[in-house]
């Protein structure tokens, strides 16, 4: 099942990455008491993930910060250290790297997608959710292929 505006965030342990290396912590802690806009890509290092889904969240952080964002995070079905070297390459310290590299997150909210045929293998669909004390507020999936609605364009309208 599909996780729904207005469901809450399920219990997974997924992985930030820091400055120090691999740090483990559950969407419990990570969500609570704050707002938190997620997206999620299929992989560091690919096309539309590069060229435009980080870089519009990288653009977008102070306005998004300014409506109310306390944290921005992008998760994928990567490890840790590949996040890390990703986000330092073409990020910013502003977006927080989620590893879910077994896509044990992915699969709780039920947007994992399968790639294979790209010899990717299991993999988050792209999205975007705005996420209250651990509450969907607003979710954004994306059809396969596409990129509009998982923006940061696309949130900071939702968030006028």
């Amino acid at each position: 099942m599909t996780i729904s505006v207005g469901d809450k965030i399920p219990e997974a342990t997924v992985v930030r990455a820091t400055d120090s290396g691999p740090e483990k912590t559950t969407t419990s802690d990570f969500f609570a008491r704050r707002t938190v806009a997620l997206f999620a890509v299929p992989g560091a290092y690919t096309p539309t993930c590069s060229a435009k889904h980080l870089p519009g969240f990288v653009e977008k952080a102070d306005e998004l910060k300014a409506k109310g964002v306390d944290e921005i995070a992008c998760t994928s079905v990567n490890d840790a250290f590949v996040l890390g070297a990703w986000n330092k390459a073409t990020g910013s310290e502003d977006i927080t790297m989620l590893a879910d590299g077994n896509a044990d997150f992915a699969e709780a909210i039920g947007l994992t997608a399968d790639m294979g045929g790209y010899g990717m293998g299991k993999r988050s669909q792209r999205y975007s959710m705005l996420v209250e004390d651990g509450v969907v507020k607003q979710l954004n999936v994306e059809q396969p292929g596409d990129f509009s609605v998982s923006s940061a364009e696309h949130m900071l309208g939702q968030l006028s």
